[in-house]
């Protein structure tokens, strides 16, 4: 490991330079990604039929290639996946990134050319590492090894040659070159299985006598993986276990309603928490200020950014931004164009600014996952952050919720229907609820303004339920595993119904 610390200590100072770079010159940087993807897929079915390469400026790319969401990239991947090339992007592709479905599939898949790989995937793994070296210079990182919870990869044979499906986690892990292999845990073949449950038992048993350093994953998966450790071990902490463990580096979901679970079982003082935005379709963000949980976006990657406010994405020819042009505290729609062939495409994550010198960013939630049952305009920021308020003012802690609007009846005005799963509830629900409601007009004034004496918006409706519900559901879907997420918002009761329709089984068969 001293071998591994002294190239990486020569090699921090170096990438630190690029990432300053890219922070002071963001326009610059932008314009070459730009004009070097333009030029690079000028020759492809898609890059012909638009005429990449008469493209000299953004606003001919703006007003030739149309504003696109997976269901219309859909056809295209689909060919990509029979085998034919050149269509997106003009280098090879076989390998493919499964993420959550849509409203017609149950999964996505995001081509992963071997350019987004090592120019961003695995760039902002090195800049992740570089960072929190540079915050952090008394670290002993690369005196252990990182756990990376990944996912499951699937292969098939087209036309006689290999392609790749699985999880983000699980295309990375299997490209990793031989050296980064050395620094993690667990081996390939466990990291890989399918069948999560078994996976996370084999995960612990494989390395509970392991030096963890690091963390990697989706928090809510981490968690039950740390929780099972403790099981096994009947230890009390996680340090007890992993003493040398100092940082997890996560991503996929907010992590503010986790924060308090995995505080009980690692000490906070002893632990550092770093937030990623690391997708399927590339790698964002990066938070590089401890104690800031704004992210910087990185614009080095071979990713070319635009923005567009949601109040425009149903418009046939949308208004949309580019980084030069947005403003702090503005709520935007990403559409990114990559070096693997997504072009203007809506990945449905919004966005807020932080700040523009340099460009920093939190997620505030999800195009299609909010709550505008009565024009409240409810997102997942605010939901996030008024739980967090309610829980720390009752002192409870929460596992896994979703929420869902109840909608005008002949003899009640609209609410919002909340399902929670407590780790610890709170002392009186009544006053977690008036503590939640309260916070939630605090975030959003069009929430507010509906909630004004009960004139459209009754007091929330909190349900809890039993503990493993959440766990049950995903199951019941066959969603277990890292890519897969309790949705927190639906603008409709179907995921509530089905949850309720779970606990009436279970209390019907007991």
């Amino acid at each position: 490991m001293s071998v591994f610390s002294s190239i990486y200590n020569w090699f921090v100072p170096k990438r630190i330079h690029r990432i300053h770079h890219s922070m002071n010159h963001p326009h610059d940087v932008q314009q070459k990604w730009f004009h070097t993807l333009i030029a690079t897929a000028a020759q492809t079915e898609w890059g012909k039929r638009y005429g990449y390469s008469s493209i000299k400026h953004h606003s001919e790319f703006a007003e030739r290639v149309p504003v696109s969401d997976y269901e219309s990239f859909k056809t295209h991947i689909a060919r990509v996946r029979n085998g034919e090339q050149n269509v997106l992007w003009p280098s090879r592709i076989n390998w493919f990134a499964r993420s959550s479905g849509t409203t017609g599939d149950k999964s996505k898949f995001i081509p992963v050319s071997q350019e987004s790989l090592k120019e961003c995937h695995y760039k902002g793994g090195i800049d992740l590492v570089a960072l929190y070296c540079h915050q952090h210079p008394e670290s002993r990182f690369f005196n252990g090894k990182g756990l990376i919870m990944g996912g499951s990869l699937h292969v098939s044979n087209v036309n006689n040659l290999p392609y790749y499906e699985g999880d983000l986690s699980a295309v990375l892990i299997r490209n990793l070159p031989f050296y980064a292999d050395l620094l993690r845990v667990p081996s390939r073949s466990v990291a890989l299985m399918g069948e999560w449950e078994s996976k996370i038992q084999k995960i612990a048993e494989t390395t509970v006598h392991k030096k963890v350093t690091s963390l990697s994953g989706v928090p809510s998966w981490t968690l039950l993986l740390l929780k099972r450790m403790l099981e096994m071990t009947g230890k009390s902490s996680i340090h007890e276990v992993w003493p040398d463990l100092e940082v997890f580096f996560h991503g996929g979901v907010n992590f503010l309603p986790y924060k308090a679970q995995f505080d009980k079982i690692i000490p906070p003082a002893q632990m550092n928490y770093v937030e990623t935005y690391n997708a399927s379709e590339g790698f964002f963000g990066i938070q590089d200020l401890p104690g800031n949980d704004s992210m910087l976006l990185m614009l080095d990657y071979g990713i070319f950014y635009e923005f567009c406010t949601p109040d425009q994405l149903d418009q046939e020819h949308p208004k949309v931004k580019t980084l030069d042009e947005v403003v702090p505290g503005e709520n935007y729609a990403m559409l990114i164009s990559t070096n693997a062939g997504l072009w203007r495409y809506l990945i449905g994550d919004t966005i807020i600014f932080t700040s523009v010198n340099p460009y920093r960013i939190q997620i505030s939630g999800r195009t299609k996952s909010f709550i505008n049952a009565v024009g409240e305009e409810l997102i997942v920021d605010n939901a996030e952050k008024a739980i967090s308020i309610a829980c720390q003012r009752s002192h409870a802690v929460i596992n896994e919720y979703t929420t869902a609007p109840v909608f005008f009846s002949d003899s009640e005005n609209a609410a919002h229907e909340w399902l929670i799963e407590f780790d610890r509830p709170p002392d009186d629900m009544k006053e977690f609820c008036n503590q939640f409601d309260e916070a939630l007009k605090s975030l959003n004034s069009d929430y507010e303004a509906k909630r004004h004496q009960d004139m459209v918006l009754r007091l929330p409706i909190i349900r809890t339920v039993p503990p493993g519900t959440f766990y049950r559901w995903m199951k019941q879907k066959g969603k277990l595993g890292g890519q897969h997420k309790v949705p927190r918002l639906a603008n409709n009761r179907q995921f509530v119904e089905e949850i309720l329709r779970i606990l009436e089984e279970k209390a019907s068969a007991s």
